[in-house]
C-alpha cells in the first residue's frame, strides 16, 4: 500500500493500514519544512507531540511489531513520476492520494494509472461532482490499457478508482450530534442509517430491540475524568457488536441500538427566487402601518355610509375617491360628509409615505433576496454552526436536508461555503467569533447546540468556553486537529460540565477508516463514533467469503467482528426464506422502480448465497479479517 499526502489524514491512514490491517505501507509526505502545519494549541501541545513521538520510537526500538508506523518513509515535494515508482507504485496493490489540493491528487492518479492499470486507487476530492468524472476517466483508461478486460493487482484485486471526501465522511458524525432526538447517522446515497444512545433499563422495564444492539457503552461511563472509552480499557470500554448473552448480562450498561433504517427523502426544495414570503418582503413596523391605514378607510366608508344612508359600495368608492383627492369637493353637502372628505385626504397624505416604503422595502428585499441573511428575531432551538470551510459546508448541507434551523458564523466573506449558505437561505453572521458579541447576534443563549468547526483549534475550543459560560448545559461540538488533544479536552469538559452533552471530534479520526477500507476494496457506507471507537457499515459481495458464503445469517455473525444488517436484492429477485414485504414496513424502500431494495430483519435461518449483497456493520480490525488479505500475505510471503 502507497500513501500520498500533506497533513494529518496521511498519517493517520497510514497508522490504520500498518495497525489494522497489517498492511505494508509506504508513506510519502513532504519534507518537513515543506508539510502544511495544522494549527496547535501553545507550546504544550507541541512538547506533547514530541514525547508520544519519542514514546513510539523507543517501544518500535523494542521490538513490538503492532505499531502503526509506515514500513518505509519518502520525503518529496510533490508526487512526480519518479517519485510514484521509488514508491513501487507499479508493484503496488492500492494508491492513496489524500493531498489537500484537489489538482494535486488527480495529475498524480493519471500518472499512477499508467504506471499501473491494475492499481485501486483511492482520492480525496472535495468536489464531488468532478470527483464522479475522475472516476470514469481513471476506470476508463484502466480498461483500454488492458485492452477492453479488467485490469487486477499484485493482490488479485480489480483496479478501481474511488473518490472519497474527508469532509463528507465525517460531516454524519458530526451533525449527528446537532440533531434533534437522533444520536448518530450514516448517510450515504440516500441510505440513512440511524442510531441510539440508550440508558440502563430501570428494574422491570422492557426495552424495545430495535433491528439490533450495535454496541454496549462503557462502564465508565459515569465517571467523565475516566478513560472512557479508551480503546484499551479492556471491559470497562465500549464493546462492539455484543452476541444476546452478553447483552443480557451487561446490566447497568447503556447500549447503541439500530432503530431505525430508512432511506432519507427528497432535499429540501430551493427557495423560490422571484417572491419572498409576504414575511420577509414587508418589515413589521411597515405591515402594522399599512394594517391601520386599511383600518381608517373601512372606518371611514363606514361613517360615510351611515352619515348619507348609502350602499356601503358606493360610500367605499367614494371614500377611496376623495383618499386619492380626485373626488369633487363637498361644498353644498352637509358637515357629516366635509368633515369625512377632510379627514379621508389627511389619510391620504398618510397612506403616501407608507406607499413609499413599501416600494422601497420591497426593492431592497429582493435586491438582498441572494445575499445573507440575519438571524430573525425570537430565534430559537437552533444549532450554531462556527465555520464555513469545507468541514462545515458539509455539516451545513446535511442539516439542512434534515430541515435543521442553524444560524452560521464566518469570518471570512469569500469562504468556499457562503454560496451554500446563501443558495439554502441560511442566515450568517460575519465576524470573528472569539470577539465580542458575535456569539450574541448568533442567538448562542437560546441555541441548541453549538458546532465548532473552524481549521483553528484554538478558535474552536475558546468559542466553546465562552458559550459554555452563557448556557452551560448547551450541547457542543468541537473539531480539533489532534485524537489525543481531542480526547483531552472532551474528558476534562464533561468533568466542568458534568450535565451537559459535550463532544471532541479529530476529522483525521473519523475519516481514516472509510479511506483505509476503499483501499482495501470495501465499499464503505459510512462510520459511526461509539465514544472513541468507530463501526463500520458496508456492503460486500458474498462470494469469495467463506465466513459468509453457504452459512446462515446467525452463524456468519461473529460478536465483536461482525454482523450481517440488511440483503440488497433488484427488483425480479426472489430471496429465498426472506419476506419481500419487510421492504415497506422497515422504510427500506428504493427510490423508484428499477433499483435494489434492502430487507432488514434477516432471519437467523436467511442462507447467504454467492451472488448475495449483503450490508454489515463491522470494526476495523474485523473488517480487515474478513477481507481475508492477511492469508494472502502469508501466502506470498509478505
Amino acid at each position: 500500500m502507497v500513501v500520498c499526502g500533506d497533513d494529518g489524514l496521511a498519517h493517520r491512514l497510514a497508522a490504520e493500514l500498518r495497525g489494522v490491517y497489517r498492511e505494508q505501507v509506504t508513506l510519502v509526505v513532504p519534507p518537513t519544512g515543506g508539510r502544511v502545519h495544522q494549527p496547535v494549541v501553545g507550546r504544550a501541545r507541541a512538547a506533547s507531540a514530541a514525547l508520544r513521538g519519542i514514546v513510539t520510537a523507543a517501544v518500535s526500538r523494542g521490538g513490538n511489531g503492532d505499531h502503526g508506523d509506515p514500513d518505509r518513509e519518502l520525503e518529496a515535494t510533490e508526487p512526480t513520476e519518479d517519485v510514484l515508482a521509488e514508491a513501487g507504485v507499479d508493484r503496488a496493490s492500492a494508491l492513496a492520494l489524500v493531498y489537500d489540493d484537489d489538482e494535486t491528487n488527480i495529475r498524480a492518479a493519471l500518472t499512477a494509472r499508467r504506471l499501473n492499470p491494475g492499481l485501486r486507487l483511492v482520492l480525496r476530492l472535495y468536489n464531488r461532482r468532478l470527483g464522479q468524472h475522475i472516476e470514469e476517466l481513471l476506470d476508463q483508461s484502466a480498461a483500454l490499457a488492458t485492452g477492453g478486460g479488467r485490469a487486477t493487482g499484485p493482490d488479485g484485486g480489480e483496479g478501481s478508482t474511488t473518490v472519497l471526501s474527508d469532509a463528507a465522511t465525517a460531516a454524519p458524525a458530526l451533525a449527528a450530534t446537532a440533531l434533534v432526538g437522533t444520536s448518530k447517522v450514516v448517510e450515504t446515497d440516500g441510505l440513512l442509517l440511524r442510531a441510539v444512545e440508550r440508558d440502563p433499563p430501570r428494574p422491570g422495564q422492557v426495552t424495545p430491540p430495535g433491528l439490533g444492539t450495535l454496541a454496549l457503552l462503557s462502564a465508565t461511563s459515569n465517571d467523565p475524568a475516566g478513560a472512557d472509552g479508551s480503546e484499551d480499557s479492556g471491559e470497562q470500554g465500549p464493546q462492539l457488536l455484543p452476541d444476546a448473552a452478553a447483552v443480557e448480562a451487561a446490566t447497568g450498561r447503556g447500549t447503541v441500538t439500530l432503530e431505525q433504517v430508512s432511506y432519507s427523502g427528497p432535499p429540501l426544495p430551493a427557495a423560490r427566487a422571484g417572491v419572498p414570503p409576504f414575511g420577509e418582503l414587508f418589515s413589521r413596523r411597515l405591515r402594522w402601518s399599512l394594517a391601520g391605514l386599511a383600518a381608517c378607510v373601512v372606518a371611514l366608508a363606514v361613517a360615510l355610509m351611515v352619515v348619507t344612508g348609502e350602499h356601503p359600495l358606493h360610500a367605499t368608492y367614494v371614500t377611496l375617491l376623495d383618499l386619492f383627492a380626485i373626488n369633487e369637493p363637498a361644498l353644498d353637502q352637509d358637515r357629516g360628509p366635509q368633515i369625512l372628505q377632510l379627514l379621508s385626504g389627511f389619510v391620504g397624505l398618510l397612506l403616501l409615505p407608507v406607499l413609499l416604503a413599501a416600494v422601497l422595502e420591497a426593492l431592497g428585499t429582493f435586491r438582498t433576496a441572494s445575499t445573507l441573511r440575519k438571524p430573525p428575531r425570537g430565534l430559537g432551538g437552533h444549532v450554531v454552526l462556527l465555520g464555513l470551510g469545507k468541514i462545515g459546508t458539509r455539516v451545513l448541507t446535511q442539516l439542512r436536508e434534515m430541515d435543521i434551523p442553524v444560524v452560521c458564523v464566518e469570518a471570512d466573506p469569500e469562504a468556499r461555503g457562503m454560496a451554500t449558505a446563501r443558495r439554502l437561505r441560511v442566515p450568517v453572521v460575519l465576524g470573528d467569533v472569539t470577539q465580542e458579541g458575535v456569539l450574541e447576534a448568533a442567538k448562542i443563549h437560546r441555541a441548541h447546540s453549538l458546532l465548532a468547526l473552524t481549521s483553528v483549534d484554538t478558535t474552536n475550543l475558546e468559542a466553546v468556553l465562552y458559550a459554555r459560560s452563557v448556557r452551560s448545559r448547551l450541547r457542543v461540538v468541537l473539531r480539533l486537529y489532534d485524537d489525543d488533544f481531542a480526547t483531552a479536552v472532551y474528558r476534562t469538559l464533561r468533568a466542568a460540565h458534568p450535565d451537559a452533552l459535550t463532544r471532541s471530534r479529530s476529522v483525521t479520526h473519523l475519516a481514516a477508516p472509510s479511506f483505509a477500507g476503499a483501499m482495501m476494496g470495501r465499499q464503505i457506507l459510512g462510520a459511526i463514533p461509539v465514544e472513541r471507537r468507530v463501526l463500520l457499515f458496508a456492503a460486500i459481495e458474498v462470494a469469495g467469503h467463506p465466513q459468509l458464503e453457504g452459512r446462515t445469517v446467525g452463524e456468519a455473525f461473529r460478536a465483536g467482528a461482525w454482523r450481517v444488517l440488511a440483503l440488497e436484492v433488484s427488483d425480479g429477485e426472489q430471496g429465498e426464506g426472506t419476506d419481500r414485504s419487510a421492504v415497506s414496513g422497515a422504510g427500506g424502500e428504493g427510490a423508484g422502480s428499477g433499483e435494489s431494495r434492502l430487507l432488514w430483519d434477516l432471519p437467523d435461518t436467511y442462507v447467504l448465497r454467492g451472488r448475495d449483497r449483503v450490508v454489515l456493520a463491522a470494526t476495523r480490525r474485523g473488517l480487515a479479517e474478513l477481507l481475508g488479505r492477511r492469508t494472502r500475505q502469508a501466502a506470498n510471503g509478505r
